[in-house]
């Protein structure tokens, strides 16, 4: 069976850093509440960087770390939930942008687990020989779908991308399990409306207005909660290993208070939880990629050293990778 490890990764955030004074000068909040509450100090939003831009940087240098050709990538799978049009998807604005003429493309949607969602999905077509490398990217322009008078949404969110690159492999390294599940009942937890149904033959038009993330907040907290315990204990068996044998966790990077609790319940040590969300906030789609990235680059990941990557999002979903780096 053929085995699928990362060879590269890149990420990408916008300059304009949004401090929490920053956003209390629009709700009534201020630092200290956001950060005892969130962990959150800072976030990226963009001033004018589309989620095609941002998905293009965090792919070229994901691909330049690979030392990769884009000629040579297969296939690219870009998770999101805030493309730049209906049509073309992002994943295919980036092919155009990558010069990636070998490549198919298309876009997926897992909310904030996308990225975990676009891996899993990347090397299935790796592991069955349809393909020999992929391009993985997670990317969320959230500024654009937020209600900046909703105090219990606009202090969590930011902008960026992460990406990947993937390969192929004889070697017994990379991707060892991987998990995803989803509950559509809740799908009410967490929200963004679409555009409404707008016909010759609607006899009442609804009004059409920006449409902005909806959240029940305590709600989430308990699903994510109980969804990344129990999805980092599946991969754990799935994969035959034990909490013992893990390196880093790199969760999702919604809410400090959430990884306390999750570390708590899996009895593991706050320590082996990669956060960089005091800096750039809940980035949906990209914060798994960005904090991988991030990882990497501070060379504390060694080859051989055993990571999960774990998310949750709206839908609900939930999902998780293991890998021997």
């Amino acid at each position: 069976m053929r085995h699928v490890r990362i060879i590269g990764t890149g990420s990408y955030a916008p300059d304009n850093i949004m401090s929490n004074d920053d956003i209390a000068k629009l709700v009534e909040t201020n630092d200290e509440w956001i950060k005892s509450r969130t962990g959150i100090k800072e976030r990226r939003i963009s001033t004018k960087e589309t989620s095609s831009d941002m998905a293009y940087e965090a792919a070229l240098r994901a691909v330049q770390a690979a030392e990769t050709d884009p000629n040579e990538i297969d296939l690219i799978i870009c998770a999101t939930i805030t493309p730049d049009y209906c049509m073309p998807s992002v994943a295919c604005q980036v092919q155009g942008r990558l010069k990636a003429e070998n490549a198919a493309a298309f876009d997926l949607n897992a909310a904030c687990t996308g990225f975990v969602y676009a891996l899993t999905t990347a090397s299935q077509f790796l592991q069955t020989g349809m393909y020999q490398k992929a391009l993985v990217i997670g990317v969320d322009t959230i500024s654009k779908i937020i209600d900046w008078q909703d105090r219990s949404t606009c202090v969590l969110f930011g902008d960026g991308a992460g990406a990947a690159v993937l390969s192929a492999t004889s070697d017994r390294r990379g991707i060892i399990a991987s998990t995803l599940n989803s509950d559509g009942s809740k799908h009410a937890f967490l929200y963004c409306e679409a555009v409404p149904l707008s016909n010759p033959y609607v006899e009442s038009l609804e009004e059409r207005t920006a449409p902005s993330i909806r959240m029940l907040g305590q709600e989430v907290f308990k699903f994510a909660v109980r969804n990344v315990t129990d999805t980092i204990q599946t991969v754990l068996e799935k994969a035959n290993r034990e909490g013992k044998d893990i390196k880093y966790i790199i969760p999702h990077q919604a809410n400090y208070r959430i990884i306390e609790a999750v570390a708590k319940n899996c009895k593991l040590p706050i320590e082996k939880f990669f956060m960089n969300l005091e800096r750039y906030g809940n980035t949906s789609s990209a914060s798994i990629g960005i904090a991988l990235d991030e990882l990497v680059q501070t060379g504390e990941l060694h080859r051989g050293d055993t990571i999960i990557l774990v998310g949750f999002g709206g839908g609900m979903t939930g999902g998780a990778i293991l890998i021997d780096w």
